[in-house]
């Protein structure tokens, strides 16, 4: 009984390792050549016409016509400017793969070649100048390319795969608009959700992956406080909000230094000051916006009624009435934390070492930026989902400025590049068999 146990463990670990040596094979002969070069020219041309925000049409267009060639059934307008493609390819589990499109208002300041020089009108309708500084534009490189692998690679996987260009990414409201519109009761809840982000720190042909909390919740915060306004020559017969503003702001740095426990991470950004219209004048108001970050709900929940606190009390300070106490309002601009399925990342993180091999699968640390990725596993019960950091720094200009001691631009930056070929290659082989791993026959 022992000696047939012992023969069918040996078969089954022969078996996997001839799938994937197969899976392997499979994805560098099914990108090799024309289809890599296809994609960078993509690549390029999506590099030199980015769009903002809810106004993705020219992107969505190209992706739509990259799923329709690659045989999926497409469909366009969904959740605004969302692409959705569905290849079937038999009973199995329904994996959903998302690549966000949307673009920022920032003038590009690389000097490459293939800069972008496009400017839009924003949803304020002033004109901006508009860049791929977070890299939506590999993102989209690499699901075209998934979608010719994985199409061409039909015998090695069974089930049912959604590729979704997701618009609005960057105002987190895309991936409830294309949920809302009824994505999965029309094309099926997904077993799984997978998706990449381009890093600004990590050489192209690398990947990090980081179980559990990968990416922190953010909430906006305005405040509005008020003060009584007068002439700057007499600031002793007005309420000053501009000082009050200040006090706030310096009592709010001490809501994650002394009153949060020090090992649940938290981050409160004040990003804006609006007030006064010229140098002499008190105003009546101040306005701050803010974020606010962590990765639990109740670390959250404790970080707002701190803020409600200690903007009532720099109002109660300066004597000012119940009926001008500041006024702290919770936007709708939300996203949760993301959390990566541990037992599904840890399954990524093997298939990915299979392709790009075991130095270049980095497990990373979580950090506080946000993604409104989490969203589409956010239901009853919870989808597993899994994004993982993609690379994209040549690797010279990488030891470059650690050898320098500087700092690589940061994603958002104005100065922020990837190395085209190498970090999409890289994208879409690991993408390619994270689905085999999952819709495996």
């Amino acid at each position: 009984m022992l000696s047939q146990n012992i023969l069918r463990l040996l078969i089954a670990i022969f078996s996997l390792i001839q799938y994937n040596g197969y899976a392997q094979n499979g994805i560098e002969k099914a990108l090799s050549g024309k289809n890599l070069d296809e994609l960078e020219q993509l690549y390029l041309w999506l590099h030199q016409h980015p769009e903002l925000s809810l106004q993705e049409t020219q992107t969505s267009k190209k992706l739509a016509a990259e799923l329709k060639n690659s045989g999926f059934e497409v469909y366009e307008n969904f959740g605004g400017t969302g692409i959705v493609g569905v290849l079937k390819n038999g009973k199995g589990p329904t994996v959903l793969v998302r690549a966000d499109m949307d673009a920022l208002p920032v003038k590009e300041e690389t000097g490459l070649p293939y800069s972008s020089t496009v400017k839009m009108k924003d949803a304020a309708g002033n004109e901006v100048p508009v860049m791929h500084a977070c890299g939506h534009d590999i993102h989209v490189s690499v699901l075209s390319g998934v979608s010719r692998v994985i199409a061409q690679l039909k015998n090695d996987w069974q089930g049912t795969l959604i590729l979704v260009g997701q618009p609005a990414e960057e105002i987190v409201v895309g991936a409830r608009a294309m949920l809302a519109e009824g994505l999965y009761q029309k094309f099926g809840k997904p077993d799984y959700c997978l998706a990449l982000h381009a890093n600004a720190f990590l050489p192209a042909g690398t990947v990090g992956i980081c179980p559990e909390y990968a990416m922190a919740n953010v909430n906006s915060v305005n405040i509005t406080i008020y003060g009584e306004g007068g002439h700057g020559a007499y600031p002793h017969l007005t309420k000053d909000p501009i000082v009050m503003a200040a006090k706030l702001i310096l009592d709010i740095q001490t809501i994650t230094s002394r009153e949060l426990n020090a090992i649940d991470p938290a981050v409160i950004t004040v990003g804006t000051i609006h007030a006064g219209t010229k140098r002499n004048i008190v105003p009546n108001e101040v306005k701050l916006e803010l974020t606010i970050r962590s990765y639990t709900e109740a670390t959250k929940l404790a970080i707002l009624e701190k803020l409600r606190q200690k903007s009532k009390a720099v109002a109660i300070s300066s004597g000012l009435p119940e009926s001008k106490y500041p006024k702290v309002e919770i936007t709708p601009e939300f996203s949760p934390a993301l959390f990566n399925n541990a037992d599904l990342a840890n399954r990524m993180s093997n298939a990915f070492k299979q392709v790009i091999g075991n130095e270049q699968v980095i497990k990373v640390p979580p950090v506080m930026v946000s993604e409104d990725f989490g969203i589409f596993g956010d239901s009853e019960p919870k989808i597993p989902v899994c994004l993982y950091w993609l690379g994209s720094i040549d690797p010279k200009r990488v030891e470059q400025y650690k050898n320098e001691g500087k700092t690589l631009p940061s994603l958002h930056s104005s100065n922020y590049f990837p190395l085209p070929r190498p970090t999409i290659e890289t994208g879409v082989k690991t993408m390619c068999s994270g689905i085999l791993e999952l819709m495996k026959r």
